[in-house]
Order: C-alpha cells, then structure tokens, then sequence
C-alpha cells in the first residue's frame, strides 16, 4: 500500500446531487423544493418556534404571574440605621422628616422598621410600618413607635 492509492472504501462518499441543471436531470425546475410557499424562495430561514401561521405553542400556553396594581413597596430601614442617626445627631425623635433630611429616604418613600441591629437608647420611632420584631426591640428599649 502507498499514499497513491488510497481511496476511499466503495460507496461510503456520494457525490453532491447537483440541482437545478436543467430538466433532463431530474432535477432541474424546482429544484427538489416542491412548489410555491415560503420554503421553496431563496433566503428562506425559519424563525424560532414558527408554526406555518399557526398560534405558536408559546402564545397559546396560559401566562403566568399576577401584578398587583395595589401592591405597596416599602423602603426598609433598620434599627442599626436608626441607632446611628440618633447618635450622630443628638435625636430623641426619628421620623420620616429626620430620614429625608438625613438622604435615607426620598420624599415619596413609604418606610418600614426592620429590626436588624440593637437600639442603646430609647427613641420615638414614627413610621408607616414596623416588624414585630423592631415593634418589640423599640418598646423594649424604653421608647415608642407611632404609625403614620
């Protein structure tokens, strides 16, 4: 055996069918693309999830989830948070007008009290909404919340 003649085992490689070479070739017209319709014109490319015209399976499936249009979205604020401000500032009292003015918060802000951290002092917390757990640390310590 010698590189010369090598060749390929018999009938493992075919020859590419050449298409549209006249009608005498079998071939030829159409060009093995049937008649008319999207598949059968030049730069046809199928689009993802297409189904002919009909409503893809990925319309026709039930949506999920629900918006509630009522939802209310809090800002939350900790008790850390709340402990510091107090502090740095001298506070007895901490409402939404001392969180603005301090930048915690903007003016459209619902606030909620989260109970992360510890409170060393007593203080009047005035909110929108507090956690049980921040309710308790605050009355805890000696002050005292406010809902608003």
């Amino acid at each position: 055996m010698e590189l010369n003649t090598i060749r390929p085992a018999v009938g493992s490689v075919k020859s590419k069918t050449r298409v549209g070479r006249g009608a005498g070739s079998g071939k030829g017209g159409t060009s093995t693309r049937g008649h008319k319709g999207a598949k059968s014109r030049s730069g046809y490319s199928r689009k993802i999830g297409f189904e002919g015209g009909q409503m893809p399976l990925q319309r026709r499936l039930p949506k999920f989830g629900f918006k509630n249009p009522n939802r209310v979205e809090y800002k939350a604020v900790n008790l850390d948070l709340i402990e510091s401000l107090a502090a740095e500032k001298g506070l007895e009292k901490v409402g939404l007008e001392e969180l603005r003015a301090a930048g915690y918060i903007s003016r459209k802000q619902v606030v909620k009290i989260l109970a992360n951290g510890t409170l060393s002092r007593a203080l009047t917390v005035e909110a929108n909404a507090f956690s049980k757990a921040a309710e308790k640390a605050i009355v805890d310590a000696g002050g005292s919340i406010s809902k608003i």
